[in-house]
């Protein structure tokens, strides 16, 4: 951001955090279970409970599964979605928070550019300590819900079937390919999200340090996912195949992985899975900006403090 602001209160970034990560992944959560199942489809591997038939696109996802396993079947993997929204958000905004204190000028501001380091380290802190494992564990609840006989009967037997199969090593599958993707989601979001807030808020006519109207900063949070997206989206095709139930037996690695997709399915696999992504994250950025703007003005309110922008 380009203005001098007070520190906020650790536990109002947390707080603020997770209440808009946890909402938002109920919202979109139907839009991440079709990009997850397009994605696992292994150049023309399909679910064996869709009679081996590949899905031929986001809405014959939905339409096939509720239709062979009921409504309830495109919320697979939502509990742990939502413990692992609701954390990695709160632990992204604390973060960037954290490296943007470290990151201001001598005039004690943080531009545009250093926004995107900011949120480059948040992004890698909230890999290491939330999203890989929980990412881990929604995808291979999903993609075992594709077998003939799921053998996974819920979050909780989920997990523990898979630590003591694989170890902890086993929820940790793909860090690396989910620190990149994170740090750089974050690095764009944040960047695109600071520069527009900034130029809106000068627009408006109003100091760079308040925070915005919900409904100016849901569509600012919207742009900037949308050019997540496609600016990210390698790395999160990737990050699904590593996660996959036979993703250790498959590749030696996230290059290796990438390598094969190249390979066998073409450049374009790269992008497999971007129009429900698309929806989610263009959703999810107007959600998790306009909730945390909201939330951040509402503890100011209860704490008698004046808000300030994030």
């Amino acid at each position: 951001m380009s203005s001098k602001k007070r520190k906020e209160p650790p536990l109002y970034t947390l707080t603020a955090g997770a209440v808009a990560g946890a909402v938002e992944s109920i919202i979109t959560y139907p839009t991440e279970f079709v990009k997850t199942q397009l994605q696992l489809q292994d150049g023309g591997a399909a679910s064996a409970r869709n009679g081996g038939v590949k899905f031929k696109g986001p809405i014959d996802v939905l339409a096939t599964t509720v239709r062979t396993q009921g409504i309830t079947a495109i919320y697979r993997g939502l509990s742990a979605l939502i413990i692992g929204t609701a954390a990695k958000a709160g632990v992204r905004f604390f973060a960037f928070d954290q490296f943007k204190e470290l990151l201001k000028d001598s005039d004690g501001k943080t531009s545009g550019a250093r926004s995107v380091l900011a949120g480059l380290g948040a992004g890698m802190t909230e890999a290491i300590l939330v999203v890989t494992p929980t990412e881990t564990i929604k995808t291979k609840l999903i993609h075992d819900s594709n077998l003939l006989n799921p053998k996974y009967r819920g979050l909780v037997h989920g997990v523990r079937s898979i630590v003591q199969a694989e170890g902890f090593g086993g929820i940790y599958r793909g860090v690396v390919p989910v620190m990149a993707r994170q740090g750089a989601n974050s690095a764009v979001r944040f960047g695109v999200y600071s520069t527009l807030s900034d130029f809106v808020k000068g627009r408006m006519g109003g100091s760079p340090g308040r925070q915005l109207p919900a409904i100016h900063a849901f569509g600012i949070g919207a742009v900037a996912g949308i050019v997540t997206v496609y600016t990210t989206m390698p790395l999160d095709v990737i990050k699904t195949k590593m996660q996959g139930l036979r993703a250790k037996e498959l590749y030696k690695g996230s290059f290796d992985c990438a390598w094969k997709i190249f390979k066998n399915e073409g450049v374009l696999a790269f992008w497999k899975g971007a129009t429900p992504r698309l929806a989610r994250l263009s959703m999810s950025g107007g959600i998790i900006f306009s909730l945390f703007e909201s939330t951040m003005s509402l503890l100011h309110r209860l704490g008698d403090r004046d808000p300030i922008s994030p």
